[in-house]
This record gives C-alpha cells, structure tokens and sequence, in this order.
C-alpha cells in the first residue's frame, strides 16, 4: 500500500465516524517524520476517541502496524501514527487553538476522496 493510499483509508475511517473538515497535508518536502498529515476534528471526546480507534482498526485490518498512538485517554488531541500517515484527531477547540493547518502551512492540501462523498 502505498503511503497516498494509506493517507486515504485513514480519511475514509474519520470520514465514517463523522471527522469534520477532514484534509490531508503532502509534507514530503518539509519534514522526514511522514509524507502526509491527516487533520480532522470532532465536537466531542467520544467521537474523538472512536474516529481514532476507527482509524487504527482500518489500518491494522489492511495489515498496517499501528506505531504510536497517543492523546487517547484525554482525548482533545489524539496522535494516531501508521507509519508514512499521521492522523491527527482533534477535539474542535483544540484544533484551533493548535492550528496545524497554519503551522504545516507550507504544505499542499490534498483533496481527499472521502470528502468528494459529501
């Protein structure tokens, strides 16, 4: 599976719990950590906790390990790393307290095909 790919099974699982404003950041150029950033939110810690869940259990079901996955407990900000793919699951608040999207703002967007779906 291919890392484009992987960026879109995990955008497929946030997508089927309900992610909001689901996008994907192409950060190949800007650091070695992963190609891509998968960037969602929720309104809640329940729904927090189940897009990341859903999102681990796709990628371990595709036959992905699953390297890290932090924030899971606290659940305003959970880490689900699945190797060349980092998803980041925020709660709504912290997502914009945070701001990746301003941070990583050098990377492109990608359009994600769940998205399309909408």
């Amino acid at each position: 599976m291919t890392s484009k790919e992987l960026l879109e099974l995990a955008a497929k699982a946030a997508d089927e719990k309900r992610g909001y404003d689901i996008i994907g950041l192409d950060v190949r150029e800007l650091t070695s950590v992963a190609d891509y950033y998968l960037i969602c939110d929720a309104s809640n810690e329940r729904q927090v906790q189940a897009i990341a869940r859903e999102i681990k259990d796709q990628a371990e079901k595709a036959g992905i390990e699953v390297k890290k996955l932090e924030g899971f407990d606290k659940a305003r900000w959970i880490l689900v790393d699945i190797g060349d793919v980092v998803c980041h699951v925020f709660h709504k608040e912290e997502r914009n307290y945070y701001n990746l999207e301003r941070l990583w703002g050098d990377a492109p967007v990608l359009a994600l095909s769940s998205n399309d779906e909408a």
